[in-house]
């Protein structure tokens, strides 16, 4: 299972200092190195992340295409904002969704889900594309501290 990282949940990530929890970055890295942990490009230059460079990846053809279905559908064209797209900000949701949906993994998020809604949850519910937070990863992986 591959899981693709949304900003949100890098952020809550950064609650858990390493010098204060070894063990959760130790099992982090662990992920990257299998190449289980990704991200897109676009969270990339919404974080500035410096580090592990190598996870955020840049969309496929096919990831392209899936973010055109997505934007075909009236409610979810609103997951980039008018303000963002004005100016010009980095916008990851739907890279995220659709690196997600064409690599058959499961999105990482800490956004509620909420219906009808544009956020990741809704999308990932339409399209039945797996999706959960920090907190599930940690279940879903069997950590426990």
């Amino acid at each position: 299972m591959v899981y693709i990282f949304d900003t949100s949940s890098f952020k809550v990530l950064g609650n858990y200092f390493p010098k204060s929890f070894p063990t959760v970055w130790q099992k982090i890295d662990l992920l990257v190195s299998e190449g289980k942990l990704k991200s897109v490009r676009e969270v990339l230059k919404e974080v500035e992340y410096g580090n592990n460079k190598q996870i955020f990846l840049p969309p496929t053809a096919q990831e392209t295409l899936f973010i055109a279905e997505i934007f075909s559908i009236r409610n979810f064209k609103n997951l980039v904002s008018e303000k963002a797209r004005l100016q010009g900000k980095p916008v990851a949701n739907p890279f995220i969704i659709a690196a997600t949906k064409i690599k058959d993994g499961c999105v990482i998020t800490e956004e509620a889900l909420k219906p009808n809604a544009p956020k990741i949850p809704t999308v990932c519910q339409h399209f039945s594309i797996d999706c959960t937070n920090v907190q599930g990863l940690m279940e879903r992986e069997g950590w426990q501290f």
